[in-house]
């Protein structure tokens, strides 16, 4: 009977052990399951993980930067480089700028041949800008005399460009018929010079024959020829 007694008081022992054992564990459950709370957590920072991605979608924003950057065309527009159809203005510069009035030094000499039925004055330009200049085409040429202002007719002779260094010169000749008719003809008083492309003119002293012969129009014309020629007898 003692016997039966002790080994109902064991189990009763193992049965406490075993419930305060099952108890330890629920608890270790319990203490297992606050991690995953922890990870809910990291989920969290996860996401701000998504402002990482966000960055990253800045990312792309800045790639989009440089596009835009070329979208600036500032390249294409620079493209405008070959519209620096400047280039193109700057071959036809490199000819060298027009030269104006007040950079050329003019002047006009006697230049008849004994013996020409014409007389021929030559009109010098030159070159007085300290930098180079072109010239093309006809210079105007008008008589002044005592019945009025007349002009000289072109000559219809090619005008080819010509390009001025500093001090150099180029000429052209005034011809004009000579008056042998005995009478007093025309006066001379004054010749009037225009360079191409200029509005702005120099008067200078008539050096050539005083008179001109008076005609009704049919007779030989005052007439100038292009830059670079002297004239007949030049």
């Amino acid at each position: 009977m003692r016997v039966h007694k002790l080994t109902i008081a064991a189990m009763a022992l193992a049965a406490g052990l075993s419930l305060t054992a099952c108890q330890n564990d629920d608890a270790g459950t319990d203490q297992g399951a606050a991690p995953p709370a922890a990870s809910t957590a990291s989920s969290s920072t996860g996401g701000s993980g998504s402002t990482g991605s966000d960055q990253q979608g800045g990312t792309d924003s800045e790639g989009k930067t440089p596009a835009g950057t070329g979208g600036s065309d500032g390249t294409g527009g620079t493209g405008g480089t070959g519209g620096t159809g400047a280039t193109g203005g700057t071959e036809e510069n490199g000819k060298a700028a027009k030269c104006r009035t007040d950079e050329l030094e003019i002047t006009a000499i006697d230049a008849t041949v004994g013996g020409d039925d014409r007389g021929t004055v030559a009109v010098d330009l030159k070159n007085g800008g300290g930098r180079d200049c072109s010239l093309a085409g006809h210079a105007g040429v008008d008589l002044k005399t005592n019945s009025g202002t007349l002009s000289a007719e072109r000559t219809g002779e090619p005008a080819p460009l010509v390009v001025l260094k500093d001090g150099e010169r180029t000429t052209f000749g005034i011809t004009y018929p000579i008056n042998d008719s005995g009478g007093s003809g025309v006066r001379i008083t004054g010749l009037v010079v225009t360079p191409p492309d200029e509005t702005k003119s120099v008067t200078l002293d008539w050096p050539g024959g005083a008179t001109l012969p008076v005609t009704d129009g049919s007779g030989t014309p005052v007439q100038v020829g292009p830059l670079g020629s002297a004239g007949q007898g030049g």
